[in-house]
């Protein structure tokens, strides 16, 4: 049985929303949500906050989360969860967004799974399908196509692929959560920024650019409003969290 540790990147400091791993949601932290759902991912053996902050290592430890305190000049949650992992004895690290409060623990599951299934697979990301039209054009949505193995083609945040010619082909959202053995992590964390990855502001290229396939899973679960980047989107979740201990 594979050993498979869930480790979430959780800095104070954001472009757009200070803090905000740390904002109250429901009477918790956002990150305290984030732990507890990755808690109940079946296919999780531990999970462990990753942080550069003593704020958030004090929150964690409140809450009983296992905290870890890495270097501040890490310049992506990919590098951060990288320290992590180096010291750790397992055969799948899942980086789980420490801003993603609504996150469902079957995808956890989904994403792990084919690194248990296919000994070829190193990395694995989701999908879904988009079914918001308006979302199409949304620069926020990031878009990925993938090859008949299900294997990324390209990440981006314009439309993929064009539809003018066959409305009728379907568009899939990027969902950010990613599973990898070991040394494909150590391998990524060393890799510098790739071009299209500076264009696009989108991390996953640097592995494309270096040859790394990424595996895409569908995923059958359906999320709306993933991550939490600014007050809009803090705001929203608390109400839709607030609705949800009511139904």
């Amino acid at each position: 049985m594979l050993r498979v540790i869930g480790i979430i990147p959780a800095r104070w400091h954001s472009s757009r929303l200070e803090g905000k791993v740390l904002a109250e949601i429901n009477g918790k932290p956002m990150v305290q949500h984030v732990y507890e759902r990755c808690c109940q991912a079946s296919l999780l053996s531990k999970t462990l906050i990753a942080t550069d902050d003593v704020r958030v290592e004090a929150a964690a430890l409140s809450f009983g989360a296992p905290v870890v305190l890495t270097s501040s000049d890490h310049q992506s949650g990919t590098d951060r969860v990288a320290e992590v992992a180096r010291s750790l004895d397992c055969d799948v690290v899942v980086n789980i967004q420490g801003d993603e409060p609504l996150l469902n623990p079957v995808m956890i599951n989904e994403v792990v799974t084919p690194l248990g299934e296919f000994p070829e697979v190193e990395f694995s990301t989701l999908k879904q399908r988009i079914v918001n039209e308006e979302e199409l054009d949304n620069p926020g949505v990031v878009k990925v196509v993938v090859d008949a193995d299900n294997y990324a083609l390209y990440f981006s945040r314009s439309l993929i692929p064009h539809r003018s010619f066959d409305s009728s082909v379907e568009a899939f959202e990027h969902i950010g959560i990613y599973a990898y053995r070991p040394t494909c992590l150590a391998r990524l964390a060393q890799l510098q920024p790739t071009p299209l990855e500076k264009t696009e502001k989108l991390e996953q290229l640097r592995a494309l650019e270096n040859g790394i396939r990424l595996y895409v899973v569908e995923s059958r679960c359906r999320v709306k409003g993933m991550s939490v980047d600014t007050q809009e989107d803090l705001e929203e979740v608390r109400q839709m969290m607030k609705e949800d201990s009511h139904s």
